[in-house]
């Protein structure tokens, strides 16, 4: 009896698990705070070339949001910059890595930048032992941007970077709980560090999330000023599930169960990876209404 119980949960089980891979998913933003979002969005436009797509203010709960990028929310990924009212810095932690924007020409994106009053921590060039032509960044609020010489990329906003404290728990946790794929993996023992990047599409097609393992260091400060990266799903009910199951296997909380957000109706789940990190999958009908109602 025991074992026909067991057998019949393994089925729905192992049905349910497919359904990421079969969803609709893609990058919708990440999510930030800043300390003066006039400021931060001067800086992206100018300095960056992004475009304000939106920006509202919500005085009954004390903050206003802003949204960059290089194209439309419907297509491509983007920056939502929230600013709290009164709040003029926060603290990013050990945790955040950077975000990463690719161009065809690096060297002049860098001066342009530093015209614009932007910290450059690494002046443009190869990567050591590699080909690929880097520099990076600080904005006004200290987060690292990498810029990445690509001759044409349809997303420039194309990496976060988090770090992680088990690389192969975490690789698990996004395939399963997210349907993510592994498009890249780099191991770099003399400087003690292995990367993974994953996605839904190849590297230089679509945006990645990084994660990096520093070698034999298991744990870093999330700082308050890094919020989640917001996903897109068919449905946010199913997706729950799976992630329900994924957490009691690898790790990780459910924070907020699927449904409508109140007062906006966008229906969500959220929850945080076996680092804490968090996550938010949006239904993408509403998601695109939200957007349609803005407008």
């Amino acid at each position: 009896m025991a074992e026909a119980e067991a057998a019949s949960s393994v089925a729905p089980n192992a049905e349910l698990l497919e359904w990421p891979k079969k969803d609709n998913r893609r990058f919708l933003h990440v999510v930030y705070r800043v300390g003066d979002l006039d400021r931060t969005i001067k800086f992206y436009t100018e300095a960056f070339g992004m475009k304000l797509l939106r920006k509202r203010d919500i005085p009954e709960e004390k903050y206003s949001n802003a949204f960059l990028g290089f194209g439309p929310e419907e297509s491509h990924f983007v920056v939502e910059l929230t600013y709290n009212y009164g709040v003029t810095s926060y603290d990013i932690g050990t945790g955040f890595g950077h975000f990463a924007i690719a161009t065809p020409d690096v060297y002049k994106l860098v001066e342009h930048v530093r015209a614009k009053g932007g910290n450059v921590t690494r002046e443009p060039g190869p990567v050591k032992g590699g080909k690929s032509v880097i520099a990076f960044v600080k904005d006004p609020d200290g987060y690292t941007f990498e810029l990445i010489q690509r001759e044409s990329t349809p997303e420039p906003l194309c990496q976060v970077m988090l770090r992680v404290g088990d690389l192969e728990r975490s690789i698990k946790f996004y395939e399963k709980a997210l349907g993510m794929s592994v498009v890249k993996r780099v191991d770099r023992p003399e400087y003690k560090y292995t990367i993974a990047m994953l996605g839904y599409a190849e590297e230089e097609k679509t945006t990645v999330l990084e994660l990096t393992y520093n070698y034999g260091v298991t744990e870093y400060t999330k700082g308050n000023a890094y919020a989640q990266i917001a996903i897109s799903t068919n449905d946010v009910y199913k997706s729950g599930e799976v992630v329900n199951l994924v957490t009691q296997e690898l790790g990780g909380k459910i924070t907020r169960q699927a449904g409508p957000i109140p007062g906006i109706n966008t229906k969500i789940v959220s929850f945080l990876d076996p680092d804490g990190w968090k996550t938010v999958l949006v239904d993408n009908e509403d998601f695109l209404n939200e957007l349609n109602k803005e407008d």
